[in-house]
């Protein structure tokens, strides 16, 4: 066994756990079809949204540990519902009352309000599509109006048609009793209208393989539940997709954990086996509610990546995937920091450390060298107080702190910088508010200010460190942390901040003299 896939498997990084038990699935004897099969599946009534790429990331990141671990190959499908009914129409699109017109109807029959493709699920599925490729996922897209009016799934329709009795004998205590008398497994779509109906099944025909129903108006119809002609409900079609691609692993939110049950039985009633689960937390608005597609709260995927760099957000979804975090923008700013964080020590550790660190998961075990010689943070701190407009004004401080980084030879410091740019300028500028220092800690600034005026020591962060630390806890302040509160407040508008040691190395002993004297004078609180 290789040192690599000793380590990983006694690693305790969860995808590898998870890979682990996945691998368990198939100790006996190897997947039948060949390859072991990862799922994800994709709602499209709204456009795509982080929790969207979340399930992707994490679930490519335990595909990515499982190979490690295992000869077996595999594959990953992307599964969008198109089919479903529109039911809502999202807050966030345009033409609303176009839409309106089109209610009930499959997305992929529904017109795309933004005119570019040929209907609505086909924009969020192009939506899904490009962003996933903007990440260089390993997947296989699957559309249900596809898999469904192409024959693919008629088999497993034509097992439901024989066992509908049993998936209702699961499906029915499930439901509140008024919903039991109209539900059926089976949902027709109006060969006039087009609209997907919730009416009740009169004949289910398992040798014909048809159902029978009355429309609203009371017309009775039989259709074949082959060829499209009627979709599954959601939860029953769950479990059927399970058992028509003999899927071996999905994850999906906690919404979804109690219907895990459901899911499972639907699969085994058709004849299929139930994959391995992983129910992740759910994402949270700057509020703390759920994220909604529909709703369009939170952060969607282009707006964390006009702010930050991709592999941030990948960071971010492999923290604690059982765990309830807040998406908003406030996020990004430590996403990116700890990301490089993590870069930096990988070349420094050990195979079995290595295999613990997020930046394994992030690249696939093979990360790119980090070239952050300046934190996320400190670039907008800087941002703050150097009054730059672009990156070459906050490039002319970065070259004097690190004379041999340039944006050819730092590729990611110069793409930080125009996002911190970008950032300060939305977020933190809007937010500043400056105060006067009280007489203590005018009298501490003025200190640190003539100690500067005097240093000698050159750009040298961790020496500069100190002396604020002397300055400080000369001027009796206890805890220190009032100290540097006070630095933050006065200088840079703000409750918190960088190691204020390292902020002068970058942006220089003269400029922080010049910034207390602006501080003391009250044109900064002005």
């Amino acid at each position: 066994m290789s040192a690599l896939r000793d380590a990983a498997m006694k690693s305790k990084a969860w995808p590898f756990e998870e890979a682990r038990r996945l691998q368990a699935r198939y100790a006996r004897k190897d997947p039948e079809k060949g390859y072991v099969l990862f799922e994800t599946g994709y709602g499209p009534s709204g456009l795509p949204h982080i929790g969207t790429f979340g399930e992707v990331a994490r679930t490519t990141m335990i595909r990515r540990a499982f190979e490690v671990i295992s000869d077996i190959p595999t594959r990953l499908i992307c599964f969008s519902d198109d089919l479903d009914g529109m039911r809502k129409i999202p807050d966030n699109v345009p033409q609303q009352a176009m839409l309106a017109l089109h209610r009930q109807k499959p997305l992929t029959s529904v017109p795309d309000p933004f005119g570019e493709y040929e209907s609505f699920g086909a924009h969020n599925n192009a939506m899904l599509r490009r962003f996933l490729d903007t990440f260089g996922f390993d997947y296989e897209f699957v559309s249900a109006t596809e898999f469904y009016r192409s024959g693919q799934f008629d088999a497993t329709l034509l097992r439901a048609a024989e066992r509908y009795d049993a998936i209702m004998d699961l499906m029915l205590p499930s439901l509140r009793e008024e919903r039991q008398q109209t539900y059926s497994c089976f949902l027709p779509i109006h060969p006039e209208t087009g609209r997907v109906l919730y009416v009740p099944i009169r004949r289910v025909d398992a040798v014909a393989g048809t159902v029978t129903f009355d429309d609203e108006e009371g017309r009775e119809w039989t259709l074949p539940v082959t060829g499209g002609h009627v979709k599954l409900q959601w939860k029953p079609d769950f479990g059927a997709r399970w058992a028509a691609l003999d899927v071996d692993f999905e994850m999906y939110g906690k919404d979804h954990s109690t219907n895990t049950p459901i899911y499972d039985g639907i699969c085994e009633i058709l004849g299929g086996r139930k994959p391995e689960h992983f129910t992740y937390e759910l994402f949270l608005d700057e509020h703390g509610q759920k994220i909604s597609k529909s709703k369009g709260n939170g952060l969607t995927i282009d707006e964390w990546l006009s702010y930050a760099a991709t592999e941030s957000l990948s960071y971010f979804m492999y923290q604690k995937p059982k765990t309830a975090k807040r998406m908003h923008f406030d996020v990004i700013p430590k996403a990116v920091d700890e990301y490089h964080q993590q870069l930096k020590a990988f070349a420094g550790q050990d195979v079995d450390a290595q295999v613990n660190n997020p930046v394994w998961h992030i690249h696939g075990g093979n990360p790119p060298p980090s070239h952050m010689v300046v934190s996320f943070a400190m670039l907008l701190n800087l941002a703050s107080v150097a009054g730059a407009v672009d990156k070459a004004g906050l490039w002319g401080f970065i070259r004097r702190y690190a004379p041999e980084a340039t944006p050819e030879t730092h590729p990611d410091l110069d793409a930080a910088a125009g996002f911190a740019l970008r950032y300060y300028t939305d977020f933190v500028a809007p937010t500043r508010s400056f105060r006067a220092p009280d007489a203590r800690e005018r009298a501490a600034l003025s200190d640190l200010r003539d100690r500067l005026a005097a240093w000698t020591g050159g750009l040298d962060a961790e020496a500069l460190q100190t002396m604020v630390f002397a300055v400080g806890t000369d001027h009796g302040f206890d805890p220190l942390r009032d100290w540097f509160t006070a630095l933050y407040e006065v200088l840079l508008g703000a409750s918190q901040g960088p190691r204020f040691g390292g902020f002068i190395a970058l942006y220089g002993v003269g400029e922080t003299v010049a910034l207390i004297d602006r501080g003391l004078s009250g044109a900064l609180a002005a």
